[in-house]
């Protein structure tokens, strides 16, 4: 049942809206008659001259410099074989998003309907002119060898087949580390491969490219040892054959130093694994089930370095940490090709990576603090924010060094800085608090799950392993609307606060909900009449540790919803008012906008308090703060009551914490346009290094007109809004908020909760 709904989850993705995954959008201005003839004719002639006398010019007029195709006839197409080239598109697609979002480069799909090796080429060499690059995929073996090499020799872009060379670029980093780890030689190990596809036989020309002795690897094919007197091996097994008779995996193993699995899964035992020399290294990287299981395999033996192709345990050798960066470098460079000593540069780059010091938000997004070189530790995080400006420039000087570049680079460290803001360092963040919520999922009560958005949303979060919902409402009118919708229920818990099964439950909640506020009004009838409505019991649920936090008010508006977490909660210690942010996901990282929601007209006390607890926030999100005061003056140009209000907010700020990057009254132009800032105020802390990520408001409407404005006309995306200092998570939906703001709303929701459990036990203990 889970899985034909995870199936009706995947099938809406792709057709909702505008159908597949991908779209072409403009660079240039094209709004007016002279934009157009610019574009078009009779402007366009201009670079169509210039390029016809000096073809290279091709990448300073058009996209090509920053455009890969990736190209597939469907042959081998996942897990799922030769289903051809329009059952093979969505998975083409993909891959281009892939490339766009860690790498920003531009990607055409190309499914092309030929199986014929040859002329498959030459339909891939008439599009040379159109692209800087060729990502060759899901082709199947032995024809992707063929068409891989003759490409290469005919095409003057870079062509990879991700299939072969991805997974033996990051394996092969990943080897290099556990080498090193295990106190082990490259030249001195012994290997056996299960899998003698695509992938397997790249692999073991890479290891063999760093060192790796070929007469001390035994491959294993689908029918046995691959050696000297079988017929039935193509010139690229034969290069690996091994003795002239056959032996069993189980054989091969005893005494091995490396197992490399690229086969099926379930192909190795504990026993095997307890065969193999001291210190083993064993990567099972079969998907989905490894050959050999994590758990399987460690519990076997406490000295192994283990890695699979599996995101729920440490060590995964993704492809994503390898092709995105390394056509970055080369299309950076204009190179002819993608070399050895190119895909070799991007092995070192890894590996060499993995050494350093792990980032707050790479610790962060998998729910850590102290993830470090070791054997749990072996090979880059997907979300690590230095892939980009660490592998690509390492393929770039590789490419200049081999004599492949046809622009060479002169400034490196411009370069990183050229990388780091394509995509924004910052803004991998929805990502990462993703991942960092699946890691310590916690039980969030949904206060109006009398809805469809809200139970496709409780759904997917409990699939994905963010939360475990809590559905508050008519259990007939939940189940109802779920079958309607084909919702599954299952694993989740469904509770009638006005149900007479409730009816002890309501007592103790209403005997300490007028403990708390006997003396603000509330009398005990109140108090027991309040614990039917699901905002009040669900508070008192999270209040009482019954559950870890609260989502609401879909069906209702902010205050009302809001009044029973403030009432129930209270503020964290030192909190002496909340306050309302909103996260706008820009193309320039990610904003940070307060106070957006509660407070109206606050004191320069209270803005200075709003602005440490967003500062907080953002930090919590992996973050440095960067912080603007915002106004209609700048230092002081007017002394009007709100200017001097931002004016006394940073005074205040400074003097609590004088570390913080903050600085106003300002006004937003100067913020974000730091050649104006500089040169007429060049002692501001922003004119400094980095970009302004956090925006306080002098009053409420400020802070929510600005919210509106960039998500409705700016177009901006956003998560929110999120309240700060509440003593536990309780947070507001919008009305009309849509599955996916739902989902962002729970994943902020639990890292509140992991947040805030990790700041109490300090004070537990003490």
């Amino acid at each position: 049942m889970r899985k034909d709904l995870r199936r009706e989850q995947a099938l809406e993705y792709h057709a909702k809206g505008r159908p597949g995954k991908i779209e072409v959008i403009p660079t240039k201005e094209a709004k007016t008659q002279r934009d157009l003839s610019l574009a078009y004719s009779p402007g366009v002639a201009e670079p169509c001259k210039e390029i016809h006398e000096d073809p290279d010019l091709v990448y300073k007029y058009t996209a090509k410099g920053n455009l890969v195709a990736v190209i597939s006839n469907g042959t081998a197409v996942l897990g799922l074989g030769d289903i051809g080239p329009e059952a093979g598109k969505p998975v083409m697609e993909g891959k281009g998003v892939l490339f766009k979002i860690f790498a920003d480069i531009d990607v055409f799909d190309i499914e092309i309907n030929e199986k014929d090796p040859d002329r498959f080429v030459e339909i891939i060499k008439a599009l040379e002119p159109t692209f800087g690059g060729v990502n060759l995929e899901d082709i199947k073996a032995p024809e992707c060898f063929h068409i891989e090499q003759r490409l290469k020799e005919e095409m003057r872009i870079p062509i990879m087949h991700d299939d072969q060379h991805g997974t033996a670029i990051i394996s092969a980093a990943a080897l290099l580390n556990a080498l090193e780890l295990q106190g082990k030689k490259i030249g001195e190990v012994s290997m056996v491969v299960n899998g003698a596809g695509a992938a397997a036989l790249a692999c073991i020309d890479i290891y063999v490219a760093l060192g790796l002795d070929p007469g001390k690897i035994r491959v294993f094919d689908s029918k046995g040892l691959i050696h000297r007197r079988r017929s039935d091996l193509d010139a690229r097994k034969q290069r690996y054959t091994h003795g002239d008779a056959d032996m069993s995996l189980e054989e091969a193993f005893r005494g091995a130093d490396i197992f490399i699995g690229l086969s099926k899964g379930k192909v190795v035992s504990r026993e095997m694994v307890l065969s193999m020399a001291n210190r083993p290294i064993v990567f099972a990287m079969a998907n989905p089930d490894p050959e050999i299981s994590w758990n399987d395999a460690t519990s076997a033996r406490t000295d192994i370095i283990m890695a699979t192709g599996r995101s729920d345990f440490p060590n995964q050798v993704n492809n994503v940490l390898g092709f995105p960066y390394i056509f970055r470098g080369a299309l950076d460079v204009r190179a002819s090709t993608i070399n050895e000593p190119m895909k070799l540069a991007a092995v070192k780059a890894l590996a060499e990576l993995t050494r350093l010091p792990v980032p707050d938000i790479v610790n962060m997004a998998y729910n850590s603090s102290d993830i470090a070189f070791g054997s749990n530790y072996i090979i880059p995080k997907p979300f690590d924010p230095r892939l980009l400006a660490t592998v690509a420039p390492a393929v770039a000087r590789a490419a200049m060094e081999s004599g492949v570049a046809r622009k060479p680079i002169t400034d490196w460290e411009q370069y990183a800085n050229e990388l780091n803001g394509r995509l924004g360092v910052d803004n991998q963040i929805t990502r990462v608090i993703g991942s960092k919520a699946r890691k310590d999922p916690r039980r969030v009560v949904f206060a109006d799950a009398e809805n469809k958005k809200i139970l496709k949303a409780a759904q997917i979060v409990l699939d994905d392993g963010i939360a475990f919902p809590i559905l508050l409402g008519d259990p007939r009118k939940i189940t109802e609307i779920a079958e309607r919708n084909r919702i599954s229920l299952e694993g989740m818990q469904v509770i009638d606060a006005k149900s007479d099964d409730m009816e002890e439950k309501r007592q103790a909640y209403a005997e300490a909900f007028f403990q708390k506020r006997q003396r603000r009004g509330v009398n005990y009838y109140e108090a027991f009449k309040k614990m039917k409505d699901r905002n009040y019991f669900g508070c008192m649920m999270v209040h009482a540790g019954e559950a870890d936090a609260m989502i609401s008010g879909l069906t209702r508006n902010y205050a009302e919803t809001i009044r029973p977490a403030i009432q129930i909660m209270g503020t964290e210690p030192g909190v002496q008012k909340i306050a309302g942010m909103y996260i706008m996901l820009t193309k320039r990282g990610p904003l940070f906008l307060a106070d957006t929601t509660v407070n109206f007209n606050p004191t320069a006390e209270q803005v200075a308090d709003i602005t440490l607890l967003v500062a907080r926030e953002v930090r919590a999100f992996g973050i440095t703060p960067r912080v603007a005061l915002l106004s209609y003056s700048n230092f002081g140009s007017s002394e009007t009551p709100e200017a001097i209000l931002m004016r006394e907010a940073r005074r205040i700020v400074k003097e609590k914490n004088p570390s913080l990057i903050v600085d106003g009254e300002i006004q937003g132009i100067l913020a974000f346009n730091k050649e104006i800032l500089r040169e007429n105020y060049p002692f501001s802390e922003l004119a400094g290094p980095g970009e302004v990520n956090t925006l306080i408001f002098p009053n409420l409407s400020a802070g929510n007109i600005a919210y509106n404005l960039l998500k409705e006309v700016g177009g901006s995306d956003s998560i929110g809004p999120v309240v700060l200092g509440l003593r536990k998570p309780v947070h507001v939906l919008q009305l009309g908020s849509t599955v996916r703001d739902i989902i962002n709303m729970v994943v902020i929701a639990v890292i509140d909760s992991q947040v805030k459990d990790a700041q109490r036990k300090p004070s537990l203990e003490k």
